[in-house]
């Protein structure tokens, strides 16, 4: 048997382990609590296996691909000592992801639904397309500008802890300005944008970039970008709720 195949079978062994705990509760509330047969027991299993295979692929594409070339992406620019397209990549490796993520994209759509059965913008295909639209692009603006406040902290060695408390007290303030109606939005555009494409991606830039600077320590400087990716959007969303 070759590597890449054990590799494999114990990257989908683990998927398995991952998933079981919740297939456990599935199971315990299905039978225990309500007392019910599973409906169309082979479609469940079908999606089961579906699931773990998906999960299984997608975890070892990222140990295969994305790591590694957001880890050499990040050495080569440092050692280019180009901060200009340092900074240029950052930004687009964090505006690019964040557009592509698919819990955004879901949310925006949801929101611009119900903002036009609330009657905060006018109930047409065009009207929430173009508020879905401006949900995300303002996301993912936000994302690009704090991966680089992130890379600008590696750089100059900033503690993490005073730049999110600072944040946080922003966050704190907008809140009692901001709509009512944007608020919820604003706070849950902070999870979804640290979800599947980001997350992997910036935090390979962050310890490549960490790993490659001389007196910097991937454990302290190389992690800290995701809580920026997850702390400006409910800053600027609430602003695109006050402007809008």
């Amino acid at each position: 048997m070759s590597k890449a195949l054990t590799t494999l079978l114990l990257a989908l062994l683990g998927s398995l382990r991952d998933l079981l705990p919740i297939i456990l509760v599935i199971l315990f509330f299905q039978f225990a609590v309500l007392k019910q047969p599973l409906p169309d027991v082979g479609q469940i299993l079908l999606g089961v296996v579906f699931v773990v295979l998906g999960l299984t692929f997608f975890i070892h594409g990222l140990e295969q691909g994305l790591f590694p070339i957001g880890e050499s992406m990040a050495t080569s620019f440092a050692r280019k000592g180009s901060l200009f397209w340092l900074i240029a990549f950052a930004f687009a490796l964090g505006f690019g992801t964040t557009v592509a993520e698919p819990a955004l994209i879901a949310v925006a759509a949801e929101a611009a639904a119900v903002a036009a059965e609330g009657g905060m913008i006018e109930s047409s295909e065009s009207a929430r397309e173009d508020y879905a639209s401006g949900l995300r692009y303002t996301v993912a603006f936000s994302v690009g500008l704090a991966i680089v406040i992130g890379v600008i902290r590696i750089l100059r060695g900033w503690p993490v802890q005073w730049l999110i408390i600072g944040g946080y007290v922003l966050v704190v303030i907008m809140t009692m300005f901001a709509p009512r109606e944007i608020i919820g939005i604003a706070y849950d555009s902070g999870g979804v944008t640290t979800s599947t494409i980001t997350v992997p991606l910036v935090t390979a830039l962050g310890v490549g970039l960490a790993s490659s600077i001389r007196g910097r320590n991937p454990m302290i400087d190389g992690f800290g970008l995701i809580a920026f990716a997850s702390l400006t959007p409910m800053i600027f969303v609430m602003a695109y709720g006050m402007l809008i």
